[in-house]
């Protein structure tokens, strides 16, 4: 019971970072799991059932105020169900020994494509131009869809970013129609897993847990999108995924306990230091653009 009440916990607040920064639900919500000793085709299983609500709360709370480009999400919801569904399929397949460290790098690698991508900006705030088109956002569907099953998180860093990247759509309409998409991109994950696991294989307590927490948060971050600091919360969730998998990772090679330690030790200080970096760049961001200040409490 415990530990139910615990995955509720983390599936708010992966909620919480999801819904208002397009990304983290899935890669967060898994690295916790796969740290709790769920193998991964189970531990993503869960995750993409839960998502299944979490999404379609979160869809409709960011299309109620105004955050939802429906042309984008219709051009990425059938390449993110196919790509989600071979992703469940091909991970289903796996030995569960041989998966974990595959999944822990995968995970690594996209915890540090988010705090690349929103450190680089530095004081600079980005420009948003045009609409995105077919050419870009179908293999970027299809990508992120197969990885988000495989992960168990994918679909955020690689829509979100890609698309904040591109310059071509306003931050909160990202947010709001890779969140509303994402509940395709999660029935094409679930059905892949229900097919290739059957029932017996997915622990519906973790997703339920996981659903909870995160249909409460939903409707909340899809409000405070407008008010929290993107950029310090990509830094802080992309490196809660990076030191958590390089421990995975680092243990898969035989590295011994004080290794790991040490390594953990030195990635929690440049976490931090990140951290603090992002909040500093994001309070000159605002005063150039005559803002007001960054508070520390809302990032």
């Amino acid at each position: 019971m415990r530990k139910l009440i615990v995955l509720g916990f983390v599936g708010l607040i992966a909620q919480l970072i999801d819904g208002s920064l397009g990304m983290a639900y899935g890669v967060t919500s898994s690295t916790l799991l796969l740290a709790a000793g769920v193998a991964p085709a189970a531990a993503s299983a869960a995750v993409h059932f839960s998502e299944i609500g979490t999404s379609l709360v979160s869809g409709a709370s960011h299309h109620k105020l105004g955050n939802v480009d429906w042309r984008t999400v219709s051009i990425l919801a059938v390449p993110g169900f196919v790509g989600a569904f071979i992703g469940a399929t091909a991970l289903s397949n796996m030995d569960a020994g041989v998966a974990k460290p595959i999944v822990a790098a995968i995970l690594l690698g996209l915890g540090i494509y988010v705090i690349y991508r929103f450190l680089r900006l530095g004081g600079r705030r980005p420009q948003f131009k045009g609409r995105p088109g077919v050419a870009f956002l179908a293999p970027m569907g299809l990508i992120g869809g197969t990885l988000d099953a495989i992960g168990g998180g994918g679909w955020g860093p690689v829509g979100t970013t890609s698309l904040l990247s591109s310059g071509r759509l306003e931050p909160r309409k990202v947010v709001g129609s890779i969140d509303t998409s994402e509940f395709v991109v999660a029935v094409g994950g679930s059905l892949g897993f229900i097919l290739a696991l059957g029932s017996q294989g997915i622990n519906w307590g973790y997703a339920a847990a996981l659903l909870a927490g995160g249909v409460v948060a939903a409707p909340i971050a899809a409000w405070l999108v407008k008010h929290l600091a993107a950029r310090v919360l990509g830094v802080a969730a992309g490196g809660l995924i990076v030191l958590t998998n390089s421990k995975t990772i680092l243990e898969a090679l035989g590295v011994p306990g004080v290794g790991v330690a040490v390594t953990a030790a030195v990635l929690f200080v440049a976490w931090v230091t990140g951290i603090v970096w992002a909040v500093k760049q994001e309070r000159l961001a605002r005063a150039t653009a005559g803002e007001p200040e960054l508070e520390l409490a809302s990032a």
